[in-house]
């Protein structure tokens, strides 16, 4: 029986490169759909076959849906870093080895969320398009010298967005409770040891943090009034770590400067979003990673992983012990 492999991630099947030829040479019968799903989906593509493996991106991987995929599912390549909507635990107790690609878009993600850093603090969306639309009304913005960013998760992502930021001559402060001695010494980062002093004092603050019931809602109203009321948020982690409703109330109020968000609790998300029509708020579709760089990195790591895990080879990174 030919080995039968579901697609889901969409950067993976939309950017071309030497991964595509990986998985053409594997001799895998491959199923595509475009993600992320939701767990009635994944349950209806289950049903309707047979898989031996999955390569996926923020699509609802659930204990029913796994039930469903056994006993023939031997493996599952998550395209990407984050897990929290994989059932991790199920996964392991089902004997289901999970894959993931840690370190292939650090660098991508961090170039991103300084560019939505600057759009806000240089008011470029707005600029740009009274410019297409024949208006030359120049506004005033803000520099960054000077001020100071907040780094909530300091791991990969959060060392790449403090290196520019020391480069634009910024004050850096770090939260994380697994801290880097070494190079927070190096490249002058200051340790706080909460998060809502972290927020007190600073002029940005930047998300890196996995979601887990712990940080779900990390930023919400009674943290968002500790802040000072110029100050902006940017989030290239997971949209469900902001209380969205919060944001957008103090972004019409004034209480807060800016939020530049690369990611939303729901994807797509819904026409009435709070957030939608925002003053200063910049959003993007979770492309933060999508570069042709970083997409063949993690693309072909994740192919990779697939391959060993169903040739009974050590994935390059696996998240559970099966």
């Amino acid at each position: 029986m030919k080995t039968r492999i579901l697609l889901t991630t969409t950067s993976f099947q939309d950017t071309p490169g030497a991964h595509h030829a990986l998985l053409e040479k594997a001799g895998f019968e491959i199923v595509r759909a475009r993600g992320p799903l939701p767990e009635s989906r994944m349950l209806e593509l289950v049903a309707q076959s047979d898989f031996d493996g999955w390569i996926i991106g923020d699509d609802a991987i659930t204990r029913a849906v796994l039930q469903k995929s056994l006993p023939r599912l031997k493996a599952i390549s998550k395209y990407g870093i984050g897990l929290d909507k994989v059932d991790v635990k199920a996964a392991t107790e089902l004997k289901v080895p999970v894959t993931f690609c840690p370190g292939v878009n650090h660098t991508t993600v961090a170039e991103h969320a300084f560019g939505l850093i600057l759009a806000i603090y240089r008011d470029l969306v707005n600029e740009c398009n009274l410019v297409r639309k024949g208006e030359w009304k120049r506004t005033t913005g803000h520099e960054l010298m000077g001020k100071t960013i907040a780094i909530l998760g300091m791991g990969r992502i959060g060392k790449e967005v403090a290196l520019r930021a020391r480069a634009f001559s910024m004050n850096v402060l770090g939260f994380d409770k697994f801290w880097d001695f070494d190079f927070a010494r190096h490249f002058q980062v200051a340790r706080v040891e909460t998060i809502e002093e972290a927020l007190r004092n600073a002029d940005l603050v930047s998300l890196h943090m996995n979601l887990s019931p712990e940080t779900k809602n990390l930023i919400s109203a009674q943290r968002l009034a500790l802040m000072k009321h110029d100050a902006v948020i940017i989030n290239t982690a997971r949209g469900e770590l902001v209380d969205s409703a919060a944001i957008a109330d103090a972004l019409k109020n004034r209480r807060l400067g800016g939020y530049g968000a690369d990611v939303l609790e729901q994807e797509p998300p819904p026409k009435d979003h709070p957030l939608f029509g925002c003053p200063n708020a910049v959003l993007t579709p979770h492309i933060g990673s999508r570069t042709y760089e970083s997409v063949a990195r993690q693309a072909g790591m994740a192919a990779e992983n697939l391959i060993r895990v169903l040739d009974g080879r050590p994935a390059l990174a696996q998240a559970n012990k099966v």
